[in-house]
């Protein structure tokens, strides 16, 4: 009987010391959020990393860490990519989906280098700075839009860009990464970089990232074979012009794009990314081991769920965080979690005029929440989310449209609007109709509680929206949002603060706060 308490004991000891070893190490996805076209580097300790935000502004963000799993916003590439009406939301255009795409992050000679490109200007755009998380950046622009780029700085000193899609081409740069190499020539580095997933290709092979690791160079991308899951493909060669081989490197779970990292230690992951749905393009972290100067990626060529590296905190504060609109002194206007959809016009927002609240005012007519000025977001994180804010609304006009919305194609938002000089809570889901009021309440008060809670859950992509008067007792209004992640807007779903004119100009609304919450929706709203 002793002896089965001892084996008892020591079982119990054994599931504790596991679960306790679980819980204190990081879990794929490493940020359950959009950050989708990662690119890092490792500068002594410090890791930065790079991702795509597209028509956001401002744009291309920096983030920081010290374990690989712990990110925090430090920086931005660019306040805004370029000033063409498709970025400034103006004569009918946009560019959702566009601006700028898949980002390169490199470090050389003391300088920091960030490069980008966009099909909505047709140029590829380099920035550079000595310090990545304080600036100033500067700026050098050109044409083509180099696609999926990737920034290599030889030990020679020269400056090469590797590019394409399906068939790798490369370009040497100026010494100092501003423009094309003056009568320099495209060179082809490989015909066909989708050949290792097979002949029947439905993306051509892109996203490439070149490293140069103990004397051998190497090219990842991602292809995804028809009827397939999107892939890692893995090219080598002893010269940079080639001759390249190469090999499928991770088919799991469509786990793909990115490339490698090593820590302090010597030990190597591979960064890369997944679909997962509305909430957007979720990074994910999978081991690396080297075998014959090939990238072994994964455990048994498959993605861990649990890795050996410190949990995850939070993402709050580092990728999301709330927002009290409470500026100190000497503050920064907005913290970097907030992007405005496209570029903004600075003449019409403030955190000034109103000590604690951010006022956004209207300049213009518009016809819809999408095509907006001045809307301020945030990502949604998953697998469960919500955000609140409170509006007072009290200086208003005829037609002014302002609340929290889910910004995606497919969007849904909860608001106050002003008809005939009645405000009313409005939800709209344009899945019934891009303007439907799927349900509207008169509303006698001067200011409004609003609330979002979003469901990322595999299968379950969908958002309820409530009112309230007090902040506290919440009712439910409009159906469920069926949130569906759309290659228009190429984004996932984003947490909108808004306010448009649809009758006459020179209204405003004051947003008291933003709080998100990683939270599950209540049962009594449900």
């Amino acid at each position: 009987m002793r002896k089965i308490r001892f084996i008892l004991f020591l079982t119990c000891i054994c599931l504790l010391s596991t679960v306790c070893t679980f819980a204190q190490s990081a879990h794929n996805p490493i940020i359950y959020a959009d950050v989708p076209d990662i690119a890092m580097i490792r500068v002594g300790d410090t890791y930065y990393m790079s991702s795509t935000t597209m028509h956001m502004n401002p744009g291309v963000p920096i983030m920081k860490s010290k374990d690989l799993v712990n990110w925090e916003m430090v920086s931005y590439a660019y306040d805004t990519l370029d000033s063409v009406d498709a970025l400034t939301l103006e004569n009918g255009q946009s560019t959702y989906g566009w601006g700028s795409w898949a980002s390169s992050i490199r470090y050389h000679n003391g300088t920091y280098y960030v490069s980008t490109f966009a099909q909505t200007t047709d140029k590829t755009y380099i920035y550079s700075t000595q310090d990545i998380e304080k600036g100033p950046w500067k700026v050098a622009s050109f044409s083509p839009a180099y696609h999926d780029h990737s920034l290599f700085f030889e030990d020679d000193g020269r400056v090469y860009m590797v590019y394409g899609g399906g068939k790798l081409k490369m370009i040497e740069l100026t010494s100092d990464a501003t423009a094309v190499k003056p009568g320099t020539k495209e060179h082809v580095l490989i015909e066909n970089a989708s050949a290792p997933s097979g002949d029947n290709i439905g993306l051509p092979a892109e996203g490439s990232q070149l490293f140069k690791i103990n004397g051998k160079y190497y090219i990842f991308n991602i292809t995804w074979p028809k009827g397939g899951m999107r892939t890692v493909v893995v090219h080598r060669a002893n010269k940079l012009t080639g001759p390249y081989e190469g090999r499928i490197a991770l088919q799991d779970q469509g786990v793909a794009q990115g490339g490698v990292i090593s820590t302090p230690g010597g030990e190597w992951y591979a960064y890369l990314f997944r679909d997962a749905g509305a909430v957007g393009r979720i990074p994910y972290l999978v081991p690396v081991k080297w075998q014959n100067d090939w990238p072994v990626i994964g455990i048994d060529g498959k993605v861990p769920e649990v890795l050996n590296l410190p949990a995850s905190k939070d993402l709050i504060p580092g990728i999301v965080d709330s927002d009290e609109f409470d500026r100190k002194r000497g503050a920064e206007p907005l913290p970097l979690v907030w992007q405005w959809n496209h570029n903004p016009d600075n003449s019409a927002w403030s955190l000034n005029e109103r000590k604690g609240y951010l006022r956004l005012k209207t300049i213009r007519i518009d016809t819809s929440f999408l095509s907006a000025k001045n809307t301020l977001t945030q990502r949604t994180i998953g697998p469960y989310s919500s955000g609140e804010t409170s509006i007072d609304f009290s200086n208003m006009k005829e037609g002014d449209f302002a609340g929290l919305g889910l910004l995606q194609q497919q969007y849904g938002l909860i608001g106050v609007e002003i008809k005939n000089g009645e405000p009313a809570v409005v939800m709209q889901n344009p899945e019934k109709g891009e303007k439907e009021i799927i349900q509207k309440v008169s509303f006698s008060e001067k200011k409004v509680f609003f609330k979002a809670w979003c469901d990322f859950q595999v299968g379950k992509d969908e958002a309820v929206f409530a009112y309230s008067v007090d902040g506290k007792n919440w009712k439910r209004i409009g159906d469920v949002l069926k949130m569906k992640y759309t290659i228009p807007h190429f984004m996932g779903y984003r947490f909108a603060l808004f306010n448009y004119a649809q009758k006459e100009i020179g209204g405003y609304a004051d947003f008291d706060f933003f709080r998100i919450d990683l939270e599950t929706l209540p049962t009594d709203i449900k």
